[in-house]
């Protein structure tokens, strides 16, 4: 028996040990399953401390429920195209493919050498053209049922480096590679039609995601954005034209005093053909980013187009202005500004001079406008015949007097915009269309996919070599067999991430997208873990994604993640670790010297999963010494090996009260993993437990035989989160079966049913001393015990007694005068 605790020597023993047995291989179709799914990394090189934190979350989470006799899936993979490997392979010279291979190989060990329970079975990597053939066929399928469409879009555009770039990368408004100047520029895009199902998303989030955090729900609900509105027609003066609007505040429609549209509106390139001041602000629009984000902090400005329409209800003249702050992208890129009541239009009314009218009043105050715009809901003033009306009336009462005139509907709007899938880089998935002068646009038909990624391939900045091969994009068309160019551009990633879950259920299989047999067995899944970074987009993508495979008849279940847990970030001296701050800490380093089961344990019992983990030098020791303090404990006691069998019915209280330590025990961890998941609050009580159980007596039969529950119901409940030496301590009690395989300790009810409790006894509301009463002790028993208490008789000798308060099973006060 080994006397000491050697992770180093321990770990990769039994780690060899589940890789030969194949301990965490799921079984398809097998009884009461638990799909327990972790979102994959991206293959960087290197494992960070989040890495470590998120991925032992999901292997609690995994190894719990397998001890619980669930048929567990736990999968891994590796979300692999991306523009960091394309920037890499820039730096480094090679293909971004052979630097992927490389990381995905280092990762790979340093997953394995945490402990995870992975079935690695079933690993992929997204980059593999046997996974990626699959999304490029259900792109086809999505383009034949009328939700793949392609039209102009505004990007980033780098003139030097002849790509488009992510709004992260404009860095004050330059491209982050070249230094060159950014300009906006109107390039075909490929999109998805994710608003056709808008409302089924919304509707969901409600009926079907209550496994859901709070905060995650919201912010989705808040991406998708409903809200139930007006859209206003404003006919040109002079003109036979119109522009076209859309508003959740018709109710001010009387103090519209101008209307905005965005640079790239058709009125504006249009005015600027004899308005050499308008050329050029639309030209210095052209060189800004186009988030929303970035469009709320800048400063507004805008040129008159000298272009004016007319007031839908009082025929009022309004100028149209260009502004910077309207998207072209974002409904029909044009807005009525309402400056008296709302803060963007007032800024700019003010900048520019421009009328400012109110139309809202609260009814008590005098709205002060010399400031600031005036936002609430209100009474109706300046509104011809709806003057008077609450805003909620007016609401309704304008928008139908504006669909009985014809100039606007009542309507509903989204937030969420079509998904923008078209990435004019190399490193992705190809899109599996082409170009034919004669047939136009043709999908890549079945039998020829996978459209396959040249990876020989390396970018050197100045867009995708795709567009400079010949040798890729110059092909036949499938219809009609003339001369036709391939669609160069590549999916965006999260293209690729929005279903891999589905592939884990299945990933052998080669005739189609899904088995869905196994797909309908294993989801959805019964949790996922990821950081809360990807609450909006990608959660929205995989929503999407899920539901679109049903509809395509490939899956039955409506949502792909019954519970989530979104967990937080590992800070340093108050920041997120970050090489550039030089305040990261290396998982590999800590695992040599530590070993898995202290990293793991540190992980779990710093805080709660959900909040930001702060990193602590002492504590990680603390952990390691914790574990060592652990290993004596069950090493001593498994030096006799013959336990004797319980007696139960002559326990003294002395045992009863260890036996009831390590049922309330096994009852507060079984309930901190399944319901709360609090790993915290879990190792708190297993701490406590051992403590118990090392100042516990162990001479007589019965000593050893509670002592040898207590520790063997401790090595099952570490085991999820120190697997090592739980495998080697559950080994070391003469169990000829593996930890990770041993049944869950089961609560026995009878031992939580104490004999005795503890009364804290007060004097005036102070504490003064615990007593021990028997359960069943009357009032006057326990008063007694109270009262003979000697530290209680310091307090109460030579003084009257006046009342004597019980509070049952909580405290005893006795009030003196």
């Amino acid at each position: 028996m080994e006397e000491q605790y050697k992770p180093s020597d321990l770990e990769p023993q039994v780690q060899a040990y589940w890789d030969k047995n194949q301990i965490f291989k799921a079984d398809d179709y097998g009884d009461d399953k638990y799909y327990c799914l972790s979102m994959l990394p991206y293959p960087s090189g290197n494992l960070h401390m989040g890495h470590a934190r998120n991925y032992t979350i999901s292997d609690v989470f995994a190894r719990f429920y397998k001890m619980q006799g669930k048929n567990v899936l736990h999968p891994i993979g590796w979300d692999a195209f991306g523009l960091p490997a394309e920037n890499a392979a820039i730096q480094n010279k090679v293909p971004p493919a052979q630097w992927t291979e490389k990381n995905i190989a280092t990762m790979r060990e340093q997953l394995k050498s945490l402990g995870l329970g992975f079935d690695w079975s079933r690993e992929f990597s997204t980059c593999d053209p046997s996974y990626y053939r699959w999304e490029q066929w259900f792109f086809v399928q999505l383009y034949k049922k009328g939700l793949v469409y392609r039209k102009k879009m505004v990007v980033n555009w780098d003139p030097v480096d002849q790509t488009v770039l992510a709004n992260e990368q404009v860095v004050d408004g330059k491209g982050w590679r070249s230094g060159a100047p950014v300009e906006q520029r109107e390039i075909p895009q490929w999109f998805i039609k994710i608003t056709d199902y808008a409302d089924e998303l919304l509707n969901d989030i409600d009926d079907k995601l209550q496994g859901w955090p709070d905060q995650v729900r919201t912010m989705q609900r808040n991406w998708i954005g409903k809200s139930t509105g007006c859209e206003v027609r404003f006919n040109l003066s002079k003109s036979n034209d119109s522009v076209t609007v859309f508003t959740t505040r018709v109710d001010t429609l009387y103090g519209c005093t101008y209307l905005a549209i965005a640079p790239q509106h058709r009125l504006a390139l249009q005015a600027a053909k004899n308005n050499q001041q308008l050329q050029a602000f639309i030209t210095q629009c052209k060189n800004t980013k186009v988030a929303e984000a970035d469009l709320a902090t800048q400063e507004k400005l805008g040129v008159d187009t000298g272009l004016t329409a007319e007031h839908p209800l009082t025929g009022e003249t309004l100028p149209i202005w260009v502004a910077n702050f309207v998207l072209m992208s974002y409904g029909s890129g044009a807005v009525m500004s309402v400056p008296a009541h709302d803060q963007r239009d007032f800024e700019f009314a003010h900048k520019y001079s421009l009328k400012i009218k109110q139309v809202i009043t609260s009814g008590v105050d005098d709205v002060d406008l010399t400031k600031e715009a005036y936002l609430p809901y209100g009474t109706l003033i300046n509104s011809d015949e709806f003057s008077a009306q609450s805003s909620e009336q007016a609401l309704q009462t304008i928008c139908e007097k504006l669909s009985s005139q014809d100039h606007g509907r009542a309507t509903v709007n989204y937030r969420l915009r079509d998904w923008g899938i078209s990435r004019q880089r190399y490193w992705g998935a190809p899109i599996p269309i082409i170009y034919c002068d004669a047939c136009g646009e043709v999908p890549v038909p079945e039998e020829q996919l996978p459209v396959i990624l040249p990876t020989d391939m390396a970018p050197d900045g100045s867009g995708s070599p795709l567009k400079k091969s010949p040798e890729f994009y110059e092909t036949t068309c499938p219809k009609c067999n003339k001369a036709a160019t391939r669609e160069t551009d590549t999916f965006d990633t999260f293209f690729e991430s929005s279903w891999y879950f589905m592939r884990y259920t299945c990933p052998d299989e080669n005739k189609a997208i899904l088995d869905k047999k196994r797909a309908n067995y294993w989801l959805p899944a019964d949790q996922y873990v990821g950081g809360v970074e990807h609450a909006v987009m990608h959660l929205l993508y995989a929503r999407f994604f899920h539901k679109a495979m049903r509809d395509l008849g490939l899956l039955d279940s409506d949502e792909p993640f019954a519970r989530l847990l979104t967990q937080g970030m590992v800070l340093k001296d108050g920041a997120k670790m970050s090489k550039s701050k030089g305040n990261t800490v290396s998982p590999e380093a800590l695992l040599n010297k530590y070993g898995a089961d202290t990293v793991r344990f540190f992980c779990m019992f710093a805080a709660p999963p959900e909040q930001s983990l702060e990193w602590n030098d002492q504590a990680v020791e603390g952990g390691f010494r914790y574990l060592k303090r652990v290993y004596k404990l069950v090493s001593d006691f498994a030096e006799n090996k013959a336990v004797p069998e319980m007696d139960v019915a002559s326990l003294t209280p002395e045992q009863k009260d260890i036996r009831l330590i390590t049922h309330t025990t096994i009852q507060r961890v079984s309930d901190d993993i399944e319901r709360r998941q609090q790993f915290n609050t879990a190792i708190a009580a297993m701490m406590e437990l051992s403590n118990a159980l090392a100042k516990a007596p162990h001479s007589s039969d019965n000593d050893k035989a509670v002592l040898h529950e207590g520790i063997s119901a401790l090595v099952r409940l570490l085991q999820p989160i120190t697997p090592h030496i739980s495998h080697a301590l559950w080994e070391m009690l003469g169990n000829k079966e593996c930890a990770a395989l041993a049944p869950w300790p089961v609560v026995d009810k009878t031992a939580l049913q104490a004999d005795t409790l503890q009364l804290a006894v007060q004097v005036n509301g102070k504490l003064r001393d615990n007593i021990t009463v028997n359960v069943d002790a009357s009032k006057e028993q326990i008063e007694a015990l109270a009262l003979a208490s000697h530290k209680v008789k310091n307090h109460t000798d030579g003084k009257t007694v006046k009342k004597v308060i019980v509070v049952p099973k909580r405290l005893v006060n006795i009030v003196v005068g």
